[in-house]
């Protein structure tokens, strides 16, 4: 029996309530901390918005990060495959101007052919024939992505391996895949970030 009273404390307050993808309960408060990666998405995204008349964010969560890049272009749409953040999503975007989209399959977004001058990508699976489909001929795609082996220290540590089915999933990889889809790379860099978590109970909620 554990008998430690910070620890059941700590594990309780994994109860919180959580919405949309906002960690700000474990990062605010210093409980969790990544070191910082050698970019900025929000900096590489900001001049392109402001050169863009149609956006996608795909995978918004709550719209968090989307919301904090205002002013955006004229018409915005963002897409959430996860039910419960949809109208969470649609309350945070909507009065923005944005269309928040429901989808269940990556390789059929209902979302108009060559329809998108930006789209970004922020931890979010997504098919390359989809993103070709729909962004136009001088779009531009901006993702940051987790890789296969992110967070392998946690695995590790509770004796849990690696899924396979990810582990291949890395820069060299993302590449490959949009070059084969006729897509023109300007910039690829990948990085392995620091991720500290201070207490027990903020490695459960995250």
């Amino acid at each position: 029996m554990i008998k430690d009273p910070a620890f059941l404390t700590f594990i309780q307050e994994t109860e919180q309530h959580f919405s949309g993808w906002d960690f700000s309960r474990i990062t605010a408060s210093n409980r969790m901390q990544s070191s910082t990666l050698p970019w900025s998405l929000g900096s590489m995204v900001i001049p392109l918005m402001r050169n863009a008349s149609t956006m996608l964010d795909m995978g918004t969560g709550g719209g968090e990060f989307l919301s904090s890049l205002q002013p955006l272009p004229p018409t915005v749409y963002a897409t959430e495959g996860y039910k419960p953040n949809v109208p969470i999503a649609r309350q945070n975007l909507e009065p923005l101007g944005v269309k928040v989209v429901y989808y269940e399959e990556d390789t059929s977004l209902p979302l108009q052919d060559h329809y998108f001058d930006l789209i970004i990508n922020q931890h979010e699976s997504y098919s390359v024939a989809e993103i070709r489909r729909i962004l136009n001929e001088h779009g531009v795609f901006v993702t940051q992505q987790a890789g296969g082996t992110d967070c392998y220290g946690i695995n590790q540590i509770f004796g849990v391996p690696l899924n396979e089915e990810f582990a291949h999933w890395n820069m060299t990889t993302a590449v490959q895949e949009l070059q084969n889809h006729q897509f023109n790379v300007t910039f690829s860099r990948e990085d392995f970030p620091l991720q500290r978590f201070f207490d027990i109970g903020a490695l459960v909620y995250y």
